[in-house]
């Protein structure tokens, strides 16, 4: 649901169907990267078509744009079948996935955010409520950095990386 009508850039989001929307709203702005902090990679959103897509043409259309994805949980996130990990294993230098440090893990955030500047926030992973924004710089800056300290405390994820037999 859209809050302010005038300038079209925040929503409140309180379905699963509202957040991958928003998710794809998001991801469509980015012109240089894309961090996403997932406690289980959130089938439905983020292996979702359109979404796919969308992250795909972003690093396809630009050499210098990565994709960085935190798993908070990557026990749950091992038992999903997930095709943003088969996008991942092919495109490995513009994707990169790790798993979250152990002081991390199971942490209750989940977010997206485009560039420093579009942000989609959940304050409870395990529930569809959050907000998306698209241009809110000093908030999604906070959140950007936050989502950095966890990645340099973080490992890459390997087990993402191994192609199936």
């Amino acid at each position: 649901m859209l809050v302010d009508r005038n300038d079209n850039r925040r929503w409140i989001l309180s379905s699963k169907e509202e957040t991958r929307q928003a998710a794809v709203a998001i991801a469509n702005l980015a012109k240089r990267s894309l961090v996403i902090l997932t406690p289980d990679l959130e089938p439905g959103i983020y292996d979702h078509e359109e979404f796919l897509d969308v992250a795909k043409r972003l690093v396809l259309s630009k050499r210098y744009a990565k994709i960085r994805m935190i798993v908070t949980d990557p026990g749950l996130a091992m038992g999903n079948q997930n095709r943003f990990v088969s996008v991942a294993r092919r495109l490995n230098t513009c994707i990169e996935l790790r798993n979250a440090h152990k002081r991390y893990q199971r942490h209750r955030e989940a977010l997206l955010i485009a560039d420093d500047n579009a942000l989609l926030y959940r304050v409870d992973c395990s529930r569809w409520e959050g907000i998306a924004d698209y241009n809110d710089p000093i908030v999604t800056r906070r959140y950007l950095d936050f989502f950095d300290t966890i990645w340099n405390a973080s490992e890459p994820a390997p087990e993402f990386n191994q192609v199936p037999v």
